[in-house]
């Protein structure tokens, strides 16, 4: 896509997600025929959301459970952007309206200590855990912001942060006190009724392998991660869309535990 058109899809994306508008299908000459396309759209989207959305704060990792991958029917992951306007703590209450369907999903949130820069690609396991600072429960918010997601194409949702509307988190735990991330088993509560479980091995085997793909997924079009920036790793359960009144609760073991409600 040449530059204009880059600019006009990200333009007709944010003038729907100010307005709370579900999104159609982009016209023709503005839709991303590849995710490569849709990465260009969504850095546009960021600057154009960015007095309506905050700072820029760190990113969110889709598609890395196969429960997930079995849903969106997307078998890798996607990446997409988290805002300072969008970060809640633990016993949050929050207004169903200002979504146009809200759902949670329950994960392990990472907190850098240091950078993660292109020049030090490729990264693994080993060399991620070392930027690492502290863990948090978290749940985060997706926003089902289209008029039909299934027919727009991994393209179109990359270009839109790929459901993403924020998050909750709990307490942190810092390195030296955190459980092995995938042996950790989360459980998703509404209204007091268990909604799903999964474990931190289903996040593409272990979270820091989501961590992993995220940094190379960025190096390999020159841009990094920077101490301090968030990042979710990705959903152990399948969504759960909510009505307004619920109560959720994300208990995940040796992490904590975190709750908000949608009035």
């Amino acid at each position: 896509m040449d530059a204009d058109s880059v600019l006009a899809a990200a333009q007709a994306i944010a003038t729907a997600r100010r307005g709370r508008v579900p999104l159609g299908p982009l016209p023709p000459d503005l839709q991303p025929q590849d995710e490569a396309a849709g990465y260009e759209i969504q850095h546009e989207l960021h600057w154009l959301l960015a007095e309506h959305v905050g700072d820029f704060a760190g990113y969110k990792i889709g598609c890395t459970s196969k429960v997930m991958q079995d849903y969106l029917r997307i078998p890798h992951p996607c990446a997409g952007g988290i805002f300072a306007q969008g970060i809640h703590h633990t016993g949050a209450v929050l207004h169903a309206a200002e979504f146009v369907r809200v759902g949670v999903e329950c994960e392990i949130a990472i907190r850098l200590a240091r950078d993660l820069l292109p020049l030090d690609a490729p990264f693994t396991i080993q060399r991620v855990l070392e930027a690492v600072g502290d863990c948090q429960p978290a749940i985060e918010i997706v926003d089902d912001r289209y008029v039909q997601w299934e027919t727009l194409g991994a393209p179109t949702l990359v270009a839109d942060d790929f459901f993403a509307a924020g998050c909750v988190l709990g307490a942190a735990v810092k390195i030296d006190a955190l459980p092995d991330l995938a042996g950790i088993k989360g459980r998703a509560v509404i209204n007091g009724t268990l909604a799903g479980e999964g474990t931190g091995a289903d996040v593409l085997g272990h979270p820091l392998h989501a961590l992993a793909w995220l940094a190379n997924h960025l190096a390999a079009r020159g841009d990094g991660l920077e101490a301090g920036q968030l990042v979710l790793t990705g959903s152990l359960i399948k969504t759960i869309w909510l009505k307004p009144g619920d109560r959720v609760l994300m208990e995940l073991d040796g992490l904590g535990k975190v709750e908000v409600t949608f009035d």
